[in-house]
């Protein structure tokens, strides 16, 4: 006698029937995120969801895969295709003295103020492929206090990281780097600072000599030092409110009394738990002073 079929709780196969798409798609992204975050320790769980979506098919896509399902299998068992979607998720997007206008009004007006240091801190919070942190360098080296400075250039993507080290950089970008370094107030011409060779321009080592390149995750590991200048610049437009909150907690706590924070064009502390305790110094810059 054929055994009956195990009968499913009521009202289940309508509720699974009732599932659209796009709540399956949802539920997929979760997954590969938790996966992501249980396996590998990055945590995208908390990125903004529309980018996040749309960077994780284009890997879908790029695998030759068919469904999110299938990159989440194919990622939590195969490390190199873990370290193309991070590559995928992240987004890196900088030039060298990128708002030239911050880089000259932290020259005039900053800049004094970090004179009256024995030594000077700075952190590049998310430094991507570098160009900012070796913006600082020039900036630092013309005006005398380079050598009592340390630079930390952070970011979670251990490739961007090489890259930034290397200090090599598209030949056919320095012109739109000079225009910059000039608006920013350079005292030199720009071409003194790099060699070239074979369609590349690579900055001469002493502008990394004080340089710390390490990996670091904003949104999971903790505060490493105290810092007189922090730059987080375009990074927390990708997070959410409560991924948000904690970076800026973090920042809080890794920024000295009377440092100076500098937040993308399109970023803000005003709606944090922390607004009360930044001065606006320069609203255009997004430049803030720490004052309890």
């Amino acid at each position: 006698m054929p055994l009956d079929k195990p009968k499913q709780p009521s009202g289940v196969l309508e509720q699974l029937r009732g599932f659209s798409d796009e709540e399956r798609e949802k539920v997929e992204i979760q997954l590969l995120l938790e996966g992501m975050f249980r396996l590998y320790g990055y945590d995208f769980r908390n990125y903004s969801y529309p980018s996040l979506r749309r960077r994780i098919w284009n890997r879908v896509y790029a695998e030759r895969l068919q469904s999110v399902s299938e990159l989440q299998a194919k990622v939590l068992h195969d490390h190199d295709s873990m370290k193309r979607l991070v590559s995928e998720l992240v987004i890196h997007v900088t030039e060298m003295f990128r708002d030239p206008r911050m880089f000259a009004y932290f020259r005039k007006h900053i800049v004094p103020i970090l004179r009256n240091l024995p030594s000077i801190r700075i952190w590049h919070a998310g430094c991507s492929s570098g160009e900012e942190v070796y913006s600082m360098a020039i900036l630092l080296h013309e005006e005398g206090l380079y050598d009592r400075t340390t630079l930390y250039a952070t970011d979670m993507s251990e490739d961007v990281l090489e890259y930034a080290q290397a200090g090599t950089y598209p030949l056919n970008k320095m012109r739109e780097y000079t225009k910059n370094y000039i608006i920013a107030g350079g005292k030199n011409e720009f071409s003194k600072y790099y060699s070239t060779s074979d369609n590349a321009a690579t900055f001469h080592s002493v502008l990394s000599n004080n340089i710390v390149f390490a990996q670091h995750n904003l949104v999971t590991d903790r505060s490493f030092n105290e810092f007189h200048v922090i730059l987080c610049r375009n990074v927390m437009i990708y997070f959410n409110a409560d991924l948000q909150t904690r970076v800026h907690e973090l920042i809080y706590e890794s920024l000295c009394k009377s440092g100076f924070l500098v937040l993308g064009d399109k970023e803000t502390i005003t709606f944090t738990k922390y607004s009360d305790c930044y001065e606006l110094v320069n609203p255009q810059e997004k430049l803030y002073c720490k004052r309890k």
